[in-house]
């Protein structure tokens, strides 16, 4: 199999693996939780975990958010618009996703292209390492000959070093 057939094939296996397959209505009728919400939101604490997980009990952004994020959903707010709040307030940092639009597709798409490229580079490895021709007694013969290009007053020395120590 050629590289160029492998990576074709390795990049068609993830993108089965990696398209996820989506029902649109079902995440309109989901009722949110503030679980669910709070798992996409990043605290801002600086522990550097979501707003459902921060292990500060007294944290005081996590805390307040997720009592916020209570009475939003007491109020009838969907799961994308509370989100799209927390977004408007504290940006794209306070996600806990990078989003699909724009440059921030990069962010998804890296890494497979990363697994992808590496593929490529393995099966180009393996490929020349096993189209590469075995040493035969020519190569040796050559190795021999430019060893004796070496002065013989130096070769003769050395001779004399080795018998010397052993």
């Amino acid at each position: 199999m050629r590289p160029v057939d492998a990576a074709i094939l390795l990049g068609l296996a993830l993108a089965a693996v990696c398209a996820p397959i989506r029902n649109p209505d079902a995440r309109a009728t989901e009722r949110p939780t503030v679980a669910n919400i709070s798992q996409g939101l990043t605290c801002q604490c600086g522990c550097g975990l979501t707003v459902a997980n921060c292990n500060h009990p007294t944290c005081s952004f996590s805390v307040p958010v997720r009592e916020e994020i209570e009475s939003m959903i007491g109020k009838g707010k969907s799961s994308s618009e509370i989100i799209a709040f927390y977004r408007h307030k504290y940006g794209e940092k306070v996600l806990s996703a990078p989003t699909t639009e724009g440059f921030n597709i990069l962010a998804w798409l890296m890494p497979f292209v990363a697994v992808a490229l590496g593929g490529v580079f393995i099966a180009y490895t393996a490929s020349r390492w096993r189209s590469r021709p075995a040493r035969d007694d020519a190569s040796s013969a050559d190795a021999e000959s430019s060893l004796q290009a070496f002065d013989p007053q130096l070769k003769h020395r050395l001779e004399e070093e080795i018998r010397e120590r052993s």
